[in-house]
This record gives C-alpha cells, structure tokens and sequence, in this order.
C-alpha cells in the first residue's frame, strides 16, 4: 500500500553568502550546504550581500543598488511562483543594509509569508529613539519570529520583541581538524605563540592586543604574535606601522589571509588565541569556535554572546573591552602556566564537541523552523 506523502514546508531562506568572508556569511554557507536542511524543508536560497570586500560592508555604491533591484526581482519571482509557507531571514539591524531588509520585509508582508529572523548582528537598543529606526523596528518586527544566538542579546530587542516569539540557537561549524584533543602545546622550551584571526577592523581589538604585545616585550617576556587576516579598515601599511613605531618587528608579524591548511598550520602551533573585540554589533565571535577546535584556551571580551562560549577561568579568560593592561596580564598568566593553558584548551575542544558542532547547529535550527511552521 502506497503511503501518502508528507507535506514538506516550503522555505525562502534569504541569506548572506560569502564573500566577503565574515561570521553571517559563512553560517549562510553552511545551511545552504546542510543536507539536513535541505531533506527536511523544500529550500530556495537567495544571496542578500552585495559587498565583495569587507571594506565594502555599509557603503552604498551603484554596483550595490543594481544588485539589490536584481535581489527583489528574484524574490518577487519566487513568492509568485511559490506557495512560501516561511520566510527564514539574516536581518541586519542597522545601517543601510537594514534599510533594505524593511523593503523585503514590506513585500513579504504583501504575501502574508511568515517571517523568521536570525539575528548575526546587534545595534538595535542604540538606534531605538531614532524616530525613524523606531518606526522601522515596529513594522519588522510585528507578529515575527526571532532566532539569537545567545540568551545575552536579548537585551537588544527586547522593546519592539515579546519573550514569547525569542528562540535561542547558537552557530555551530564543521570539526575540519579531527584534531588531537590531548594534543601537546608548546612547552616553556620552546616558543609560546599568541595568535589573532580576524578581518582587520580596529573594533575587533587588533591595536589592543599590539599594546599589550608591548607591555609584555618591555618585561622581557619570550613570544611571538602572529596576526592573521583580511585588510578591513585597518590597511596592511597601517599594521605594519604599528607594529615598527612599538618595535615589535621581530615579535608581532602580519601574515594576510589564510585559507584551508595554511589557517590551519597557524592554529596548531599557537599557544593561545586572542580575540578582543569591542565590535559593537558583535553576537557571538565565530572565530573562537574554531580555536577551541584545536584546544586553545581563548582570551576574548564580554561582548554579545561570547560568554556563551568562552567561559571565563573556565576555557579561558574574558577581560573588559580596550583594557591592555588586563589582556597582557593574561597572556603573561598562561606565558608562565602552560599546563593550565593545556587544561583550559581542553575544556574548551571538549565544550566545542558538547554544544557548538554543525551537526548540533543544524538540528536546532532544523527544529526552529519547523515548531514555528
């Protein structure tokens, strides 16, 4: 006997696709790859970005308005063509950006599309008594549904959002490394290495950590530093400025990008990853998912979610934002108490593998959506 087929929900996940290279894009990449997801919803995936480079991000070009009409063009195809039982959104919540997500939204509106959001960013409580953002964030936020990464960014939209329609799911990415969780880190031998990766954006704490870096050297202590990533608004000739006028030309080395084994040679032979960051649209800090991969022990900020997943004394330390005397006091912590850093990094591969795998993001975002349907 023939068995009648289930009703697969039909979903329009509009997306951020790399590039450029960031946080939003890259979990955009992942759920439009996840099997998962795609055996579980009928999937359309549109791409929302229209920047190529990261100092691109937030600057209105005529490149970007053309993407942008061929962007509704697209979706306007799809929800006559389709009978849309949701809507899966990457909202931005400020800028420009946000701007343009109102316009999509104003059109799923138009076909009564149930609206989910995913929340990759913040800015929302800074811009509320801007009557114009006010009006804005009523209209979107209206009778929708909003995924945060963590329970700490609530405080954000919790004007214009009722607990009732707040779900929680943090990012979870692919384990590429396989890695040895009971791996060997540098002994007091050899060399400790600090390691940053982050698009050069001053806010992501770059400047602070080359000042501690200098707070260490003039105490004589033995490292290096190396600073891997993309230009943003921080240009290759100003870090290596910064790096000749502190004199750490031969302690703190720029690197550029790194991609596939190369990001991964860094990852092994750091001792520690850095990420200080007072990015204020910061959410979750992506990055230190992929150092507690390699059992790193982490030094990062309170900042958005990020308590969420480096626990401070725990996998690491959080240290207040800009604070250089606080950041180089834990660097010289785990200079001096290396098994500890091996401990603390141990923790952190094993919390990685209890909470923030792809396997476990896709499940809970796969079980979202589908409750919200």
């Amino acid at each position: 006997m023939n068995m009648p087929m289930k009703n697969i929900p039909q979903v329009l996940f509009l997306l951020h696709l790399p590039p450029p290279v960031h946080g939003s894009s890259m979990v955009g990449s992942f759920i439009k790859k996840s099997i998962h997801i795609n055996e579980t919803f009928k999937c359309s995936f549109i791409n929302l970005l229209a920047s190529e480079n990261v100092s691109d991000t937030g600057k209105l070009i005529t490149k970007k308005i053309i993407g942008f009409i061929i962007t509704l063009i697209k979706i306007l195809k799809h929800l006559i063509k389709f009978k849309t039982d949701a809507c899966y959104l990457a909202l931005s919540t400020t800028g420009v950006a946000f701007l343009k997500d109102t316009i999509i939204i104003f059109i799923l509106k138009k076909f009564k599309v149930k609206r989910i959001y995913h929340l990759h960013n913040k800015g929302v409580n800074l811009q509320k008594n801007n009557l114009l953002y006010c009006v804005c964030y009523k209209f979107v936020f209206k009778d929708a549904d909003v995924i945060l990464l963590s329970k700490h960014l609530y405080d954000d939209i919790k004007t214009f959002v009722p607990m009732s329609k707040i779900y929680i799911c943090p990012n979870g990415i692919p384990d590429n490394t396989k890695y040895e969780i009971n791996r060997n880190l540098v002994d007091t031998n050899k060399d400790f290495n600090i390691l940053f990766l982050s698009n050069l954006i001053e806010s992501k704490g770059v400047y602070v950590l080359m000042d501690a870096c200098k707070l260490l050297m003039d105490k004589g202590l033995k490292f290096n530093c190396y600073l891997v990533g993309g230009e943003g608004d921080i240009t290759q000739e100003l870090i290596l400025k910064k790096i000749n006028f502190l004199g750490l030309n031969n302690i703190v080395v720029y690197v550029g990008k790194k991609y596939g084994d190369d990001k991964t040679d860094y990852f092994k032979k750091a001792s520690v990853f850095v990420f200080p960051t007072y990015y204020r649209n910061e959410t979750f800090g992506l990055v230190n998912l992929e150092a507690m991969q390699y059992s790193l022990p982490i030094i990062s900020t309170f900042e958005g979610g990020i308590p969420d997943v480096v626990e401070d004394n725990i996998t690491g330390f959080l240290v207040p934002q800009r604070n250089i005397d606080k950041l180089a006091e834990k660097l010289e912590f785990f200079i001096n108490n290396i098994d500890k850093a091996k401990e603390m990094g141990r923790l952190g591969r094993k919390k990685y593998e209890d909470f923030f795998t792809l396997e476990k993001f896709e499940s809970r975002l796969t079980s979202i959506i589908n409750s919200i349907i």
